[in-house]
């Protein structure tokens, strides 16, 4: 699930959802305007494997373990070092 298997395309690994949310994420968003972002992203990009919004939070769940982002008064951002 983290990273690619013979049965999670690449471009569905929850590192890889994680990483394409942060590129989402240049500003504080709510997780709504997160979700919409990196749906939007995802098609324009031509990614076929899809992205349910279960597999978004647990991408957002992997993120915030790693102390990569936090939840801040509502919205999401980035935690920077």
């Amino acid at each position: 699930m983290l990273t690619p298997t013979k049965g999670i395309a690449p471009d569905r690994a929850l590192l890889a959802v994680g990483a394409q949310i942060l590129q989402e994420l240049d500003s504080p968003l709510t997780v709504s305007q997160a979700w919409a972002r990196l749906k939007a992203r995802r098609s324009e990009l031509g990614h076929g494997s899809p992205v349910s919004f279960g597999w978004f939070v647990l991408a957002l769940d992997v993120l915030h373990a790693l102390g990569a982002v936090e939840l801040r008064d509502e919205l999401l951002m980035p935690r920077r070092p």
